[in-house]
């Protein structure tokens, strides 16, 4: 196998292999309801101050549209709360529940095992080595958004 089909497979794999651990990972007892897609617009809602729809939405390169649909699950599930802002009754602000800040901190320390088993293998050349390659990597990725 050349190095291309390599690296071709390697990443494919990788993309659907962290998908599939995650979701089987993030789903336990207490989030039993929750789906990958939640768990993302939860990680871009984030633990600090509320946002608004229209900041999360670019932040998840989707339309408010299509938010708005997941945004009404989260809030039924009991993920997310919404808030009319005080200045302009238009705009609504997001924010974690009780019930999303786990499902974050779940994913959070998720993410980290998967890092730690990684950077636990690999010597500080390689790490170096893996940052940088990942970092054009997703560099090129968000060049081909715009």
């Amino acid at each position: 196998m050349d190095i291309y089909e390599t690296l071709n497979d390697a990443l494919v794999n990788l993309f659907r292999d962290v998908m599939n651990l995650e979701e089987k990972m993030l789903v336990t007892e207490d989030y039993q309801d929750i789906t990958n897609n939640d768990i993302h617009v939860i990680h871009a809602i984030g633990l600090g101050k509320p946002k608004n729809m229209s900041t999360i939405a670019r932040e998840l390169s989707v339309t408010v549209g299509s938010l708005t649909i997941a945004m009404n699950s989260l809030v039924k599930k009991g993920y997310v709360n919404r808030a009319r802002g005080d200045k302009d009754r238009r705009v609504v602000y997001i924010s974690l529940s009780e019930k999303g800040r786990g499902v974050y901190h779940h994913q959070e320390a998720f993410h980290r095992r998967m890092i730690d088993a990684v950077l636990n293998e690999l010597s500080n050349e390689e790490t170096e080595s893996l940052v940088k390659a990942l970092a054009k990597l997703n560099q090129w990725l968000q060049s081909q958004e715009d």
